[in-house]
Parts: structure tokens; C-alpha cells; sequence
């Protein structure tokens, strides 16, 4: 799983409609999420931390939860079915019991911001729904490996591995006295 962070609210050009924005930790990796007008006020308001004179549905949710002894330790979009994200609320009680409510994805992040909670979603989703956010950063890195790979011959890589095997069931290898620093 990777945790996101709400990079922001856009629009779409197409469509003008709200798009929340979920960045990977490296921030090379943004998952777009549509949603619609009240939705987006409501991520926003929980971004902003906003505290209105009267609360909003996801501000009176998150009273309940305290009120009724639960805590949402994270939330998970966990999957992509037909276009349409799916999420769970991971609820914590006073007791071992975890408890998981399915809801949608824009209401358990306009949730997880009014509560300080996580936002997770699995590898997969984010290999599937993802857009690159630092394409020139990806090329860097594309360069860095190809480079690496023509300096690097499949007898390099059978050492390399054969040292690395034998570092995990033995411990790393002490140089001889006298040889100076490892290579």
C-alpha cells in the first residue's frame, strides 16, 4: 500500500468538472480522482481547515465517530471497478475489534482531513490509475538505468548476487588486513 497525500482540486478542461488530486511520497505519481462540485467544497473545506459556524456533514461524522468511542485510523481505496473507485474507512474501537465501512472515496478523504487520518491506496490502484506528475525526473532516472546497465556485464551481476546471497546467510565479508577499502 502507499500512502497519498491530497495534492489539490483541479478541473477538468473537457468537462469543468472537480478532479482530487492524490500524490504519491515520492511525488512522482498523482492519481486523479473525479468527483463533483460539493464534493470538491467539502475536500477543500477539510484542506483549508476551515471550521464553519455550523458543521458540515463530514465535520458532524467525525463528531460521531469520537462521541461513539472510534477512531478512522486510515482510509484504503483498495480498488477500480468500471471507472469507479472503492474505499474503506479502517475504524479503530476502544477494544482489538477493527471495524471496515465501505464508503466513497471523496467522502472518506473530506473524512480522513477533518481527522488527521491516512490516506492509502494499494499498489495496484496506483499503478493503474496514476499519471506521471516529474516526467523529466522519470527520463533521469530511465538515462541513470540504462547507463548503468551498459556498464554493468552478466558476470557483474552474478558476483554482485552471489556476494549479496552470501551477505544475507553469512554476514558481510571483513576485507583482508592490509587491502585497503572495498570496491
Amino acid at each position: 500500500m502507499v500512502e497519498m497525500r491530497v495534492a489539490g482540486i483541479a478541473l477538468d478542461a473537457a468537462s469543468r468538472s472537480p478532479i482530487v488530486l492524490l500524490r504519491d511520497p515520492s511525488s512522482r505519481r498523482q492519481v486523479p480522482i473525479w468527483i463533483d462540485q460539493s464534493q470538491a467544497q467539502n475536500i477543500l473545506s477539510g484542506l483549508n481547515r476551515e471550521k464553519p459556524p455550523r458543521p458540515l456533514s463530514h465535520d458532524l461524522m467525525a463528531s460521531l465517530l469520537e462521541a461513539g468511542g472510534l477512531r478512522l485510523e486510515r482510509v484504503i481505496i483498495h480498488t477500480i471497478e468500471d471507472n469507479t473507485f472503492r474505499a474503506v474507512l479502517k475504524l479503530a474501537s476502544g477494544g482489538d475489534q477493527a471495524i471496515e465501512v465501505d464508503a466513497r472515496p471523496s467522502d472518506a478523504i473530506a473524512l480522513a482531513l477533518r481527522t488527521d487520518s491516512g490516506i492509502w491506496m494499494l499498489e495496484e490502484v496506483v499503478a493503474d490509475a496514476s499519471i506521471p506528475v516529474d516526467a523529466e525526473a522519470d527520463a533521469e532516472d530511465q538515462e541513470d538505468f540504462r547507463r548503468f546497465l551498459d556498464r554493468t556485464s552478466p558476470a557483474d551481476l552474478i558476483r554482485h548476487i552471489g556476494r549479496t546471497v552470501a551477505e544475507a546467510e553469512n554476514g558481510p565479508e571483513e576485507p583482508p588486513e592490509g587491502s585497503g577499502p572495498a570496491a
